[in-house]
């Protein structure tokens, strides 16, 4: 499926099983994180309805619910290094958390509703 991400990290976090990336999303994943030439930490990516409900406000059907987003912590340097990867690589979501502890930036390359968009946490 992906040479840099296994299934187990990109799995639903909840422990439901559910674990199906967009095969088009994580190529792009994988083709920023060679270029990068840095690891990606997975800090959140498929999430089922459920779970995306309980940690999320986009609720039941959220970006994360699609396969076609992901969260990475990544901070200063390299975080500034993977938007400019995120952009060029087509990521129409780009959220980011770069303050105290638990940073992170999510992307996701969806088309629905207000893309491209950025937003801070």
């Amino acid at each position: 499926m992906s040479k840099y991400f296994t299934t187990a990290e990109t799995a639903c976090q909840c422990g439901c099983g559910k674990s199906s990336m967009d095969e088009d999303f994580m190529r792009k994943m994988d083709a920023m994180r060679e270029e990068a030439g840095f690891p990606f930490i997975v800090t959140s990516a498929v999430r089922c309805g459920a779970h995306n409900n309980s940690v999320s406000s986009t609720g039941f059907d959220g970006p994360h619910t699609t396969g076609q987003a992901i969260d990475i912590g990544v901070d200063r340097q390299q975080a500034f290094t993977f938007i400019e990867l995120a952009v060029k690589y087509g990521m129409t979501g780009i959220g980011v958390k770069q303050h105290g502890d638990g940073r992170f930036i999510h992307v996701d390359d969806l088309h629905e509703g207000v893309r491209p968009t950025v937003w801070s946490y």
